[in-house]
C-alpha cells in the first residue's frame, strides 16, 4: 500500500474513533476528574475502564488498517497515555492531537 494511502486510511481511522465511535459518556468517562463519576450510580465504570475501551478502539484501528498487532499495542498503550495525559491537564487538545498524528507517522515508516 502506498504511503500516502497508508496515512490517509491512519488519519481516518483516527478520526472515526475519536469522534464517531466515541459516546459522549465515553468522552466524558475517560476523565479522571470529570462530574459525571459523581453524578452516576456506583455500577457506573471507573474512568481506567472508559479510557482504556477508547485507547483499545484506536489500537484495535491501527491493527485492522496496519495488520500489525505490534503496532496496534503500541496505539493502544501511547493513545492511554496521552490522553490521560490530556485529562489530567498536562497537555491540551492541539498537542493531544499532534501526538497521535506523530506516531500514525511513525507507522508508516515501520510498515
Amino acid at each position: 500500500m502506498p504511503g500516502f494511502e497508508l496515512f490517509f486510511l491512519l488519519l481516518a481511522g483516527h478520526a472515526t474513533a475519536d469522534f464517531v465511535l466515541q459516546p459522549e459518556a465515553m468522552a466524558r468517562g475517560k476523565i479522571r476528574h470529570s462530574d459525571i463519576h459523581r453524578v452516576k450510580s456506583d455500577g457506573f465504570p471507573r474512568w481506567y475502564y472508559w479510557l482504556s475501551a477508547h485507547a483499545l478502539v484506536h489500537g484495535g484501528m491501527v491493527y485492522l488498517i496496519t495488520n500489525s498487532l505490534l503496532l496496534g499495542v503500541i496505539e493502544t498503550v501511547s493513545h492511554w497515555v496521552i490522553d490521560s495525559a490530556k485529562s489530567e491537564g498536562v497537555i491540551n487538545f492541539h498537542q493531544d492531537q499532534g501526538l497521535h498524528l506523530g506516531f500514525k507517522v511513525g507507522y508508516l515508516f515501520a510498515v
